[in-house]
């Protein structure tokens, strides 16, 4: 894949705020080679991740904040949550993000920002990041292989052996009636 013509080859991973033009969009295009694309199916605990592309473009908004708006399409293999069997999905997902210098990084070990896609703006805009976070975000929470379904539950007015004390208020009754 060729970048386009006012892209360089090589894309960097993370932009420098300061050298991002507020009068013009700033296009960008991550495109992992599959060592890449191994260490982040590592780092994510999936078996494989074939493809993996980002490309999108970020710009000025108002009151010195920026926006990234893009697309991220990936090919990830995970295992059945039935039959561990491996299952293939592929994923494209809309992307977008908004920097704010006027918002700060909340303190703790799991705060949860009031909205999802504002950021506080630092001096990067770590395109890696967001590549990976809004591919673990996509990756399907219980992929099934195809055919494959949960047992249904069981109907909870038939008589279940896997509930000993189901009648045992039927029981206490008769008794206090003797």
């Amino acid at each position: 894949m060729t970048a386009p013509a006012n892209q360089p080859a090589h894309q960097p991973e993370r932009l420098r705020v300061a050298h991002l033009n507020p009068r013009a969009p700033t296009p960008f295009s991550l495109v992992p080679d599959a060592e890449r694309c191994a260490a982040i199916a590592t780092e994510l605990g999936i078996p494989a991740l074939s493809r993996l592309s980002f490309a999108g473009e970020i710009r000025a908004e108002a009151g010195e904040a920026w926006v990234l708006t893009g697309r991220l399409r990936a090919r990830v293999t995970q295992p059945c949550v039935v039959t561990l069997k491996p299952v293939k999905t592929a994923l494209d997902e809309e992307v977008e993000r908004h920097y704010s210098p006027h918002i700060s990084t909340p303190e703790g070990d799991e705060v949860e920002m009031p909205d999802d896609t504002l950021e506080p703006l630092g001096q990067f805009i770590d395109l890696g990041a967001v590549m990976i976070e809004e591919l673990a975000l996509a990756l399907p929470e219980y992929p099934r292989a195809e055919g494959v379904a949960f047992e249904a539950a069981p109907d909870e007015d038939a008589p279940d052996t896997r509930r000993p004390f189901a009648d045992l208020d039927k029981l206490l009754r008769s008794r206090d009636t003797d």
